[in-house]
């Protein structure tokens, strides 16, 4: 059981990591790193639960938490910046000039 959540973990974390490399779209990106925190705790919390202690499980809370935080953040962020250019490609944003 352990082994195929360490996988179903791994497939997530690449599949945002893939997200990041390949999109251009500032809330897809927002999504895909969700996607790898989410990858990361599943594998703190099978590590967790495999050695039998609640570190791993307090780590993945901290995390998630802080990854709300991020998103509340982070939307505000590309709001703010469609409102301004109507875009959310990330090349337009590249050189951080307007």
């Amino acid at each position: 059981m352990t082994g195929f959540l360490l996988m179903v973990s791994a497939v997530l974390f690449s599949c945002g990591a893939m997200g990041v490399l390949v999109r251009r779209n500032l809330l897809i990106l927002l999504m895909c790193i969700e996607l790898m925190l989410n990858g990361a705790n599943l594998t703190l919390v099978v590590f967790a639960r495999q050695w039998g202690n609640l570190e791993g499980q307090i780590l993945a809370f901290l995390v998630i938490a802080i990854a709300a935080a991020e998103v509340g953040v982070g939307l505000g962020i590309i709001l703010a910046l469609f409102r301004r250019s109507d875009s959310l490609d990330v090349n337009r944003f590249s050189r951080l000039r307007w």
